[in-house]
């Protein structure tokens, strides 16, 4: 006897909308921390503020964004370390070497933020030293690779489409100059940025490991911290 019931149908579940388009996962976590930057520069009290607010906030967004970055691959780790104190040894050298030869060399001129004098207990200050090389040292290299030496490196290779172009294609160069030049536009030593920038986008080309390039810019941020500490020098922080 036939059966006459129908037969079961299989739905199909619609995808999980993504909360927003793969280029706007990579630029917001900067834009937050840019924002925020400029607010801080508005006065002492207030860049203690927004530069807690900023780590807090941008280290969510990195773990929400999470799924529309591209896959980190961790290979040439070590290279990055050794290319992490390279990097310190540059950009403290230079920068030193810079003032010494050319002291009146076209720089941006900002106020150094000393934490010895902007908080009325030690418990204070060192809670917020310890945020502020935390995030140095471990959010700010995740974010800034990613944009600059992910995003920002493909878009150049792949105007049309950043997903077209693979990490670290060397497309005649262009990506190298170009992110190496706007790189410093956040950098108050600015020249000593683009040369850090430029080792960053070697590594990057050679190795092709997004990886690499995150541990070095945080070793050199780590080392930097401690440079500050040892020698009070609070221009380079």
């Amino acid at each position: 006897m036939a059966d006459d019931r129908p037969a079961p149908t299989t739905q199909c579940v619609p995808p999980k909308a993504a909360l927003v388009r793969d280029d706007i996962a990579y630029i917001l976590p900067m834009a937050v921390f840019l924002a925020l930057t400029w607010v801080g520069g508005l006065g002492p009290r207030i860049y203690i503020a927004s530069y807690v607010a900023k780590t807090i906030v941008v280290a969510i967004l990195l773990f929400l964004l999470w799924r529309h970055y591209t896959k980190i691959r961790w290979t040439y780790w070590w290279l990055g370390i050794v290319m992490g104190i390279v990097g310190v040894v540059q950009w403290v050298g230079m920068e030193n070497g810079l003032l010494r030869l050319f002291p009146n060399y076209p720089r941006v001129t900002v106020e150094p933020f000393n934490p010895t004098h902007a908080f009325s207990s030690t418990c204070q200050m060192w809670s917020f030293i310890a945020i502020r090389w935390a995030a140095a040292s471990l959010v700010v290299p995740v974010m800034e690779e990613l944009f600059w030496r992910d995003f920002l490196w493909r878009s150049v290779a792949a105007p049309g489409d950043f997903r077209l172009a693979e990490v670290g294609e060397w497309d005649g160069g262009k990506p190298l100059l170009f992110v190496s030049l706007l790189f410093c536009t956040v950098h108050v030593q600015w020249l000593t940025a683009i040369v850090w920038a430029l080792m960053a986008g070697m590594l990057l080309t050679i190795t092709r490991s997004l990886g690499a390039c995150i541990i070095m810019h945080g070793v050199t941020n780590f080392l930097l911290g401690l440079y500050v500490l040892w020698r009070k020098d609070w221009y380079f922080w």
